[in-house]
């Protein structure tokens, strides 16, 4: 009964099976065979090659310990700093401020002034060249335990980057590969001064568009000049007040905060739970608004392909079934899929085999596997004009730079082969070659990691927060740059390093790193993982049974 009012129609079939699943929990390892309905097949295979084992209990209460013993310590040296013992780098009211409404919360730098800064060596390193497969990144110092640094003058060469989202290599400087960029710049020069609404229309604009709406398979597509900004301000010309969100509970900070600023009801779900899901949906239809119980005028389901934290791949067959059974939109974030996944790089819904025209609103960035900048919404032409006029990203931000877009045209056409070369569909089987590799040797080692098997996104489990300082650091004096995440990015307990891999990565390159990766972990003692792996596949990815209830 939800009234699910849209932009352009809405042609949706109902599915008579929702999907069914059966969770299987063997020594903290929790697998998700399907049964039925939408879930058969290679998505369902696709799905059993995700894994998120769970780490002994003696490492959670370490955790916790870990956490506890550092704030006990944080509100000593807050004592300190309240007698004069101590000095507090940090800002603070002026004392004739004393009466007004305060700047600083004391309380809410807590975690800021006591955990963060004794780790923040680890993080906003600056990199002094191309961020390729390897970089060199500028040494710096601190004098006042991390309060502020300053730069040695010396540089550390040929750092390994695992860091970087360049998934297809295309952050490069190959003069060759950049011609026509450079041809471009000196067309155009870097700057447009304008909107496109204005006089920021280019050429190369209306083509890139139509570029992208053919590679991901819609009838239009539109361009933004930041990614971030595609989500945060499209999403709220789409839905708003009387409008009903479902947000997948790992969803990036740019969807949570277009849906905030989008007026609508948010609902957030289990992350890739379909029963979670189905059961929000069934509720939204049969109740409505709260205490009005009026329809819906719309119900919104928003996902990513790839997510960027844990590295696992959305469910998509079955969430396209409900989408269609309870009448929903559907608003796929495909930032991290697009190009990184799918034989031929067009994302999730080449990997499944699913129609793009199934997803309402296809939305991607060009900052990862395209080595640029921006991003875009992609479907139907009706949703496309409306954005144009109704977008504040598109009314009002500067139209993308000549250089970026070109570069862009120029990944897309390596991609599809329109440059007459085989180069693109090269370095995505490469990719794929170096993502199973890689999270096979892994799970080798010990390690407990985090996501699917085509994931180029590759978190490794490092729990305790004493132990993600010592693994950074002692990776960066291997000559291996990692980038470590811990809370209040990810949860309390699952502090992690996120790997991303990449085409340019070649193998001795990898092997390089999982050797000294190996050697880390024995010192540390980072090798958590109580499965015992076997590199044959299991019967169940070529054989589709039901389990006996």
């Amino acid at each position: 009964m939800a009234k699910t009012a849209a932009i352009g129609s809405l042609k949706s079939h109902l599915s008579e099976n929702g999907p069914k699943c059966e969770y299987i929990k063997k020594n903290g390892f929790h697998n998700k065979r399907e049964q039925n309905g939408p879930g058969t097949g290679a998505a369902s295979r696709q799905h059993r090659h995700e894994s998120f084992e769970q780490a002994p209990m003696y490492v959670a209460v370490m955790t916790y310990l870990g956490f506890g013993i550092v704030t006990l310590f944080g509100y000593f040296r807050d004592f300190l700093r309240a007698v004069g013992l101590e000095k507090c780098h940090l800002a603070q009211e002026r004392e004739e401020q004393k009466d007004f409404v305060p700047l600083y919360q004391d309380f809410e730098n807590f975690y800021t002034r006591n955990l963060y800064m004794r780790v923040r060596d680890n993080w906003n390193r600056p990199i002094c060249s191309l961020p390729g497969p390897v970089f060199d990144l500028m040494e710096r110092v601190s004098d006042d335990y991390n309060w502020t640094f300053r730069l040695t003058g010396r540089t550390l060469h040929n750092v390994i980057n695992v860091g970087s989202y360049n998934y297809l290599g295309f952050a490069e400087n190959d003069a060759d590969f950049l011609k026509t960029v450079a041809d471009r710049t000196r067309q155009y020069g870097v700057g447009v001064c304008s909107t496109r609404q204005e006089v920021g229309n280019l050429g190369i604009h209306e083509e890139l568009e139509q570029l992208v709406a053919n590679f991901v398979g819609t009838e239009s597509s539109m361009t933004y000049g930041m990614g971030f900004a595609t989500n945060s301000m499209n999403i709220p010309a789409l839905v708003g007040k009387g409008c009903l969100i479902l947000s997948d509970e790992l969803n990036h900070t740019s969807l949570i905060l277009g849906a905030r600023l989008s007026g609508a009801t948010i609902r957030v779900f289990k992350h890739n739970n379909m029963h979670s899901l189905e059961k929000m949906l069934r509720d939204a239809v049969c109740s409505g608004q709260p205490r009005t119980h009026r329809p819906w005028k719309k119900i919104l389901i928003m996902v990513e392909g790839i997510y960027s934290m844990e590295g696992s791949v959305v469910r998509l067959p079955e969430i396209i079934a409900l989408k269609k059974k309870y009448k929903a939109y559907l608003y796929l974030d495909e930032a991290h899929s697009i190009g990184a996944v799918g034989p031929s790089g067009r994302g999730v819904t080449e990997l499944f085999g699913v129609d793009p025209a199934d997803v309402d609103v296809m939305m991607g960035t060009f900052t990862k596997s395209f080595g640029a900048a921006g991003g875009y919404i992609a479907g139907k032409k009706e949703l496309v004009d409306y954005l144009r006029s109704h977008s504040h990203s598109a009314v009002y931000a500067t139209a993308m730079s000549p250089p970026v877009t070109e570069q862009i045209i120029r990944a897309m056409k390596c991609i599809m082969g329109k440059d007459g070369s085989t180069e693109g569909i090269r370095r995505i089987r490469q990719l794929a070659e170096n993502t199973r590799y890689f999270r096979a040797r892994l799970k080798e080692m010990g390690f407990i990691i985090y996501g699917n098997d085509d994931s180029p996104v590759v978190p490794i489990l490092l729990y305790m927060p004493g132990k993600v300082v010592a693994f950074a650091r002692e990776m960066l004096e291997r000559k291996i740059g990692v980038v470590v995440v811990g809370f209040p990015a990810t949860p309390i307990t699952e502090a992690r390093a996120r790997f991303c891999l990449s085409a340019a990565h070649t193998r001795d390159m990898l092997n390089q790193v999982l050797h000294h990766l190996n050697e880390v972990g024995d010192t540390l003692c980072l090798k958590f993982s109580r499965q015992k792996y076997s590199p044959r596949p299991d019967l169940s990815d070529e054989t589709d049974f039901e389990l006996d209830s």
